[in-house]
């Protein structure tokens, strides 16, 4: 059943709008990947060619109704919209089988169903927590490259900036990558730089691009290849940090920037909690926090190997 909103007309006049949960429901989904991605409204309009105004009524649950048959349509014939549109995940028997068993499922059962897939499937490195490639992952001025130099120069390991190596395999900036190629672009350019650094370093620190996340295959790749460490930090201290690294993307040319910020921390916490160990780099001075990393990776590496031990025996 549709619910009503209350907006204003051009006039100035209060007019009452039916609303569908199911419109809100996508314009919300619509939001939270956008977010989750770190892309402007402003941004994903050039880049779809849709207008900011069509995009801002998507997001406020005032989208095209002609999706509503579609799901009015699926309803009716007992299937997910994913079916009817062609999603991947609905192309066979198998594949909506196992749709219907993790459908219900919370996120501690899909986490250990994700890893049991991955043993099965040969794509998780023997390694994975304990192993001694480490990867700093977090929002830009979380302390990632501070911290990974340090580290690296403490373990006597390769410091490896992805955006470096994305960068040097471009030819050109990131911003331009986006600019010039687009999303999917990077994300290629991203992929390749983490498997060759992955293929080449046996033993290294690697700092991550915050958006890295955002990209399932590449965040797998991430965590199977390398003990993963999520550094937190309070939205002021992002935002200063970035500031003073001369810095502003994304959120370079809007008046709400704090407030992006934060919708993109929101949206990508779920995705960065998911790494193997988390420190809070805002509570303590940076020595301090140095210290702790040092501790949190010691614990780790002793907690694996007395379960190594406990296991060959």
């Amino acid at each position: 059943m549709a619910n009503t909103r209350k907006l204003r007309s051009s006039s100035g006049a209060s007019v009452t709008r039916e609303i569908d949960p199911f419109l809100v429901a996508l314009g919300q989904r619509v939001r939270s990947l956008r977010d989750r991605k770190g892309i402007t409204r402003k941004a994903l309009a050039a880049a779809t060619g849709v207008s900011e105004r069509h995009l801002a009524n998507l997001e406020y649950g005032e989208g095209n109704v002609s999706v509503l048959v579609l799901e009015q349509v699926a309803t009716a014939l007992q299937c997910p919209l994913a079916e009817l549109i062609g999603d991947f995940t609905t192309r066979s028997p198998e594949w909506l089988m196992i749709r219907s068993l993790l459908e219900n499922s919370d996120e501690t059962t899909l986490h250990k169903v994700r890893l049991a897939i991955g043993h099965e499937l040969g794509t998780l490195a023997s390694g994975d927590a304990s192993s001694t490639r480490i990867a700093l992952i977090g929002l830009r001025g979380a302390g990632k490259s501070t911290l990974g130099a340090m580290l690296a120069e403490k373990l006597d390991f390769p410091f490896v900036e992805l955006s470096r190596q994305i960068e040097q395999f471009a030819g050109c900036t990131i911003a331009e990558i986006q600019d010039l190629y687009g999303a999917n672009a990077y994300r290629r350019y991203e992929r390749r730089a983490l498997e060759e650094a992955i293929q080449i370093y046996p033993d290294a620190v690697i700092s991550t691009p915050g958006g890295l996340v955002s990209d399932a295959v590449n965040f797998n790749l991430l965590l199977s290849h390398c003990t993963t460490v999520w550094l937190q930090a309070e939205p002021e201290d992002h935002m200063q940090r970035v500031i003073d690294q001369g810095d502003f993307r994304p959120m370079a040319g809007t008046r709400e920037a704090m407030d992006d910020l934060k919708a993109i921390l929101s949206s990508r916490a779920a995705f960065y909690s998911k790494a193997h160990l988390q420190l809070n780099t805002s509570t303590q001075p940076l020595d301090a926090t140095f210290g702790l990393l040092l501790s949190l990776l010691n614990e780790n590496r002793t907690l694996h190997q007395k379960s190594k031990m406990q296991y060959s025996a």
